[in-house]
């Protein structure tokens, strides 16, 4: 089975169909949903070089509902903004499966107290955190590397394989890390073979981003990595499975 560790399910009608119609045509079989559209593309491209920080508030209790009558397929996860949901999270984190947290989106550091607080809620669930890494201070493979020894109990996965698709440097600074994993989602297919190689097939997992990209794209990338069957296994949804607490439907 391919499990998507990392969906979006934008706000408005027709998305939840949009998303299962595009899980089916790439023949994915679960996904990890988070809140999207929170910003739009341009305010993001942007706030992702020059800072910057969005009041926008995540449905989160809409993608809850929404994978609660999904008959298991997908799984919610709650999207934080570490300066004020540390204690909303706290109270419903066991209606989730894992955390996401962005600085792009809300602009903050990752040795900011909130996000701290973030991940030891996050501990007491046993709940993956997601976190794209950015190029700035504060917001770096370091950073993450760091933000994970504080919390050596959760494990931490950096989106899309670092900031740019393309950060070989990111992979070798967090191999050494145990407790971080890394998705695959927008990253080149060599980054990608870089993060099998340099973390191990049990420490990297298959993602889409959907909508911005189509499954069928990311799938198609993770055929091309030619992988062994049994690291294919893991990569592919293995590794989520395990992260997620699920069973093999």
């Amino acid at each position: 089975m391919i499990v998507d560790f990392h969906a979006r399910l934008s706000p408005g009608p027709g998305a939840l169909d949009a998303l299962l119609g595009a899980l089916d045509s790439a023949g994915v079989g679960r996904a990890a949903v988070c809140a999207g559209g929170l910003v739009d593309l341009d305010r993001l491209s942007v706030q992702i070089v020059d800072g910057g920080r969005s009041e926008a508030r995540a449905d989160n209790e809409g993608v809850r509902r929404a994978c609660a009558a999904s008959g298991g397929r997908l799984v919610p996860f709650f999207f934080a903004d570490p300066g004020r949901d540390a204690a909303e999270y706290a109270t419903v984190a066991a209606g989730y499966r894992g955390l996401e947290i962005s600085p792009a989106v809300h602009g903050f550091r990752l040795d900011d107290p909130g996000v701290d607080e973030l991940a030891a809620v996050a501990a007491r669930h046993r709940h993956p955190v997601y976190v794209v890494c950015l190029g700035r201070p504060g917001t770096r493979a370091e950073d993450l590397a760091a933000l994970a020894g504080r919390h050596p109990s959760v494990t931490f996965v950096s989106g899309h394989c670092g900031h740019t698709g393309l950060d070989a440097a990111g992979l070798t600074r967090l191999a050494g890390v145990p407790n971080v994993a890394v998705e695959l989602s927008g990253c080149f297919t060599a980054v990608a073979r870089l993060a099998v190689r340099r973390l191990g097939a049990d420490r990297v997992l298959f993602g889409t981003e959907h909508p911005l990209q189509h499954p069928a794209v990311e799938v198609a990338k993770l055929r091309a990595l030619g992988l062994p069957p049994g690291e294919h296994a893991l990569v592919a949804g293995g590794n989520a499975l395990r992260l997620l607490s699920l069973e093999e439907r």
